[in-house]
């Protein structure tokens, strides 16, 4: 685990306190980064991290962790998110999630989307215990920030709908596991079609329920 890059820890309570956010991000000039990441756990598809700056003079109302909202709130606060703040995307692809691993991924897309900010942030509040070591800015770990800090939320909410619309695209491609409805996770009828289907080149064949139904011992 990267140790926090920073001298110091800024406070976040158990709940998003814009008043608190926004006297953090006066610190840094309003360059406050909050970093978040969609697609861990699933069988198949990328892993996606986002990167959001909010200007915190037009937070949306209702950001939270995106895991709380309903799809159509999602997808409502993304298209806030984007013409109030500044976001950046990135992913990793299934073949780089088995080279590299999912952590390995994960944090490596997350450096990757807060440097292809435009506007180059003074400090990163990263969801989950890790700040990843190739970050040029320094960082903090935050435990369930999505729920925490609004910066974290944002980036939450574009990563996770921007991934559900790359695995409904997914099922254009290869019909038939069902990506559009359950995005790639291990529910029962993702694991019947794998049984039938073997795995697509869109698996990620480091997890062992796919490496099972392609036949290879563990």
């Amino acid at each position: 685990m990267a140790d926090s890059l920073s001298l110091f820890d800024l406070a976040f309570p158990d709940s998003p306190d814009p008043a608190l956010e926004r006297d953090h991000a006066a610190g840094f000039k309003g360059l406050l980064c909050g970093v978040d990441e969609a697609g861990r756990g699933p069988w198949a598809g990328p892993v996606v991290a986002a990167a959001v700056i909010l200007d915190y003079d037009r937070i949306p109302e209702g950001l939270n962790d995106s895991k709380l909202l309903t799809q159509e709130r999602r997808e409502d606060l993304y298209e806030k998110i984007l013409l109030s703040g500044h976001v950046s995307v990135a992913s990793a692809s299934p073949a780089t999630i088995d080279r590299l691993n999912i952590r390995g991924a994960t944090l490596a897309s997350m450096v990757r989307a807060v440097n292809g900010l435009v506007r180059i942030p003074d400090y990163v509040l990263v969801d989950g215990r890790d700040v990843p070591a190739g970050l040029k800015q320094p960082g903090q770990a935050l435990v369930k920030g999505d729920g925490r800090c609004l910066c974290v939320a944002a980036a939450s909410i574009v990563a996770k709908v921007t991934r559900d619309r790359m695995m409904v695209a997914l099922e254009k491609l290869v019909p038939g596991y069902g990506f559009a409805q359950h995005k790639g996770y291990g529910v029962p009828q993702h694991q019947t079609a794998l049984d039938r289907l073997g795995p697509s080149q869109y698996h990620r064949m480091s997890f062992r329920p796919v490496r099972l139904a392609a036949g290879v011992p563990d």
